[in-house]
């Protein structure tokens, strides 16, 4: 387990997010009125809530997934949206290429994914004469009307990850797809499982399992509540034949972690099952600020300790928003 933990502690998706800490503090963060650290920035609208959210894809990725980085754009918002409570309404995009005959596949996969979820493409910007190669954001706006948020996970909840078995790995790529050549409408009833879960009050606290993995997806939303956890790496859903150690460092087209109330862990499960959605509880929150993995036999490794080191320094008493940190639904 301490290899494990060092792995995970130290791969590349993980180090990414670390630079989250960072940017908030040269950009002036702490405080503001909107809490930071979310899948979305959450606006209070109305008798609900404006989402908002942006993605930006790595050039290297872009430029050997043309095709898929361009559907990415619109599936990876789509799931943010999601991991709020919310349903996506629109989304716009940046793109940056050398020539039409680049940008082609990458405007192929934005409209495929478009289509699939049935989001629309309102809007954004174009370029095809960088000679830089291609660049990619996509930005999108949805709407939740009771919201699933990082900082509201309390201690005693379970920790449940959902994910998607169903799919392929785009080799040599750590990206699990199990979704560009699915159903749309199954696509689009796996999506409002999540608002569903947040109107019926089974949940309060979820996030979109990104390129920080299963293990480091848990830690972000962890740190945003001030918790710790054990969790168990064993019981997270994994398809059949698939190495434990690069499973814990992919990306899951659709996977989400959720903090909710131990009263409640059966049903949400279910509800996930029903859409043939893997759901299952890895482990307790704990107010210790520390996240242990575990085998299941007995054997414990720590992979963070926030009592001594933030992550992406959002954490409650941080001043990443109100209450220092802390989003109030």
């Amino acid at each position: 387990m301490a290899a494990l933990a060092r792995r995970l502690a130290e791969a590349r998706g993980l180090g990414h997010k670390r630079d989250i800490d960072a940017v908030m503090g040269a950009l002036g963060l702490g405080g503001a009125p909107i809490a930071v650290g979310d899948d979305c920035a959450a606006i209070p609208d109305g008798d609900g809530y404006l989402l908002f959210a942006i993605e930006g894809f790595l050039a290297d990725f872009v430029q050997a997934e043309p095709w898929f980085a361009g559907y990415c754009g619109v599936m990876v918002n789509v799931s943010d949206i999601a991991a709020m409570g919310g349903r996506p309404v629109a989304v716009v995009d940046a793109l940056w290429a050398r020539d039409s005959a680049h940008a082609g596949p990458i405007l192929g996969g934005l409209a495929a994914a478009s289509a699939a979820y049935g989001v629309p493409i309102v809007g954004g910007h174009s370029n095809t004469r960088n000679p830089g190669g291609e660049q990619l954001s996509v930005a999108i706006i949805g709407r939740a009307k009771r919201l699933l948020t990082s900082f509201d996970a309390a201690p005693g909840d379970r920790l449940l990850m959902a994910i998607d078995l169903r799919g392929r790995y785009r080799d040599p790529h750590p990206y699990w797809d199990c979704s560009s050549n699915g159903n749309p409408p199954r696509l689009r009833a796996e999506i409002e499982i999540l608002p569903a879960l947040a109107e019926a009050g089974l949940a309060k606290a979820a996030k979109d399992i990104s390129m920080a993995g299963a293990v480091g997806t848990a830690l972000m939303l962890l740190e945003c509540s001030g918790l710790g956890a054990m969790i168990d790496v064993g019981c997270i859903p994994r398809p059949p034949g698939i190495d434990l150690d690069r499973w814990l460092v992919s990306f899951p087209s659709f996977g989400f972690v959720l903090a909710v109330p131990p009263g409640n862990a059966e049903t949400v499960i279910a509800r996930f099952a029903a859409a043939g959605i893997a759901c299952a509880d890895v482990g307790a929150c704990d107010g210790s600020g520390l996240v242990t993995i575990t085998d299941g036999a007995g054997d414990v490794a720590p992979v963070w300790d926030f009592n001594e080191s933030p992550l992406i320094g959002c954490a409650p008493g941080t001043g990443a928003g109100p209450g220092g940190g802390r989003r109030h639904a």
